[in-house]
């Protein structure tokens, strides 16, 4: 029988919105200078009576799908299975707690539906994309949510809003912790304010000598002392390129000497994902100590060095994770993959919720469980993808802050909404201040759902 809280879906509207970047960003061997994001309404029913919920995501195609493809067959792939997502989410008719709703379509519809989709392509599209383009549609369920019972989504994750435990999603390796708990009993009382990490792209200039005539003039800066000066900034997130160590090396040396004068205190390193032997990004790591201990101190742990894939690349990585923490990032998919990836030496878990809302939850329990640290990493998200973003990060207990990077890379797109959650979309003194969201119902979005003007939308059911 349903219980009393219980919904179901009964509608949803998808959208497309384009947006170009003011500075290029790189991935890997790609660079993007625009994207689509996506964003879904959600309409859920139940006793208590109807709430529409809000997601968003943007469809980031050279991160989801690193490919020789041409980047429009993938982005329009995306865009499409997208599209036929929302069909199937309006179409969706299991009963209960979004937490068990978006378990149950990750589960049991995303992996057929994939593998439909893919069935005639010459290179299938990756599961990562597949989460990515899904999440907006499990992020509107939760929203919608806490919406109708009138609270804020993080407070409805206990036993008077769920109707089975976390022993009903979760294995344990030993006896079952999770038997008689609840998301909530792993998550932290949210601080108002967060430290922001600030995104030194591959292609951000450090100084002028670095200049090639393509910086905007837009008001806002482009070198990185002036960012960390005009945001107060304590913490950078290195962009790198994991196949030449001698740049590699150079680039956060450099980034060091900018940054470490002006306050920074914590870094990161982030290897892009195509490193293929541990013992490279050793040698960095080990260069650094012996050359410039005072940067090697301040780096606080190193992100998703290896390939997306973990099953395909079962890499062991003690080496690595002996040096600095080291956290998975693309390779987390879901809490299977945090567990495999924790036998090979794994540390910590970058927790996205482009991945969907009910995945992150999952992964964040069962590393929570295992002793392993986390972190919120950006999708450079803007407009509403900004708010369960940094509400994740408010409850996950980070190892420091959030990572937001939607103002160096397109500041106005957000404008309209930061109207509405202005310490959202601002880093002041290091910080976003999240005070806005944390007691209003669903995610806190409040009036920013209805601030812009939307195209048509691409399905509505």
């Amino acid at each position: 029988m349903p219980g009393s809280t219980d919904v179901r879906v009964v509608g949803v509207s998808l959208y497309f919105l384009p947006i170009a970047t003011r500075m290029p960003l790189k991935f890997g061997g790609e660079t993007l200078t625009s994207v689509t994001v996506a964003r879904a309404s959600v309409q859920v029913s139940g006793v208590a009576g109807t709430a529409t919920g809000w997601g968003e995501t943007p469809l980031s195609v050279q991160w989801v799908w690193p490919s020789a493809l041409p980047y429009e067959e993938r982005h329009v792939a995306l865009k499409d299975f997208t599209s036929c997502l929302a069909g199937a989410w309006a179409g969706f008719d299991e009963i209960g707690h979004p937490m068990e709703i978006g378990h149950a379509f990750l589960e049991r519809h995303l992996p057929l539906l994939l593998d439909e989709f893919n069935r005639d392509r010459a290179e299938p599209m990756p599961r990562l994309a597949a989460l990515v383009c899904c999440s907006l549609f499990d992020l509107a369920v939760h929203d919608a949510f806490g919406t109708l019972h009138r609270r804020p989504t993080y407070t409805t994750y206990t036993a008077e809003f769920m109707n089975r435990d976390l022993a009903a999603y979760l294995a344990a390796d030993a006896g079952d912790p999770f038997a008689g708990r609840y998301p909530a009993d792993y998550l932290t009382t949210p601080a108002n304010r967060l430290d922001a990490w600030h995104l030194v792209g591959g292609k951000d200039p450090i100084d002028e000598s670095e200049y090639d005539g393509s910086e905007p003039d837009d008001g806002y800066p482009v070198l990185l002392a002036d960012w960390i000066r005009r945001d107060g900034l304590r913490c950078l997130k290195v962009k790198l390129r994991g196949d030449d160590a001698a740049w590699d090396f150079e680039r956060l040396r450099r980034v060091g000497e900018v940054a470490l004068p002006l306050g920074v205190t914590a870094l990161s390193a982030d290897f892009n994902c195509t490193v293929h032997d541990p013992e490279y990004v050793n040698e960095i790591l080990d260069r650094l100590k012996a050359d410039v201990p005072r940067l090697f101190e301040r780096i606080l742990y190193v992100e998703q060095p290896f390939p997306y894939d973990l099953e395909a690349h079962p890499i062991i990585v003690h080496g690595v994770s002996a040096r600095k923490p080291l956290f998975m990032d693309e390779s987390a998919h879901d809490w299977r993959l945090v567990r495999m990836g924790r036998g090979l030496g794994w540390t910590g878990v970058a927790l996205k919720t482009c991945k969907t809302q009910t995945g992150a939850l999952l992964s964040l329990c069962w590393a929570r469980e295992h002793g392993m640290a986390l972190m919120v990493q950006d999708l450079t998200n803007p407009m509403l993808a900004q708010i369960p973003h940094v509400l994740l990060a408010a409850h996950a207990g980070t190892i420091r802050g959030v990572e937001t990077n939607a103002m160096q890379f397109y500041p106005e797109a957000s404008r309209p909404e930061a109207a509405i959650h202005p310490g959202v979309y601002a880093r002041k003194d290091g910080r976003i201040d999240v005070s806005s969201l944390l007691e209003a119902p669903g995610f806190g979005y409040g009036e920013a759902v209805s601030v812009r003007e939307l195209p048509g939308a691409v399905f509505s059911g």
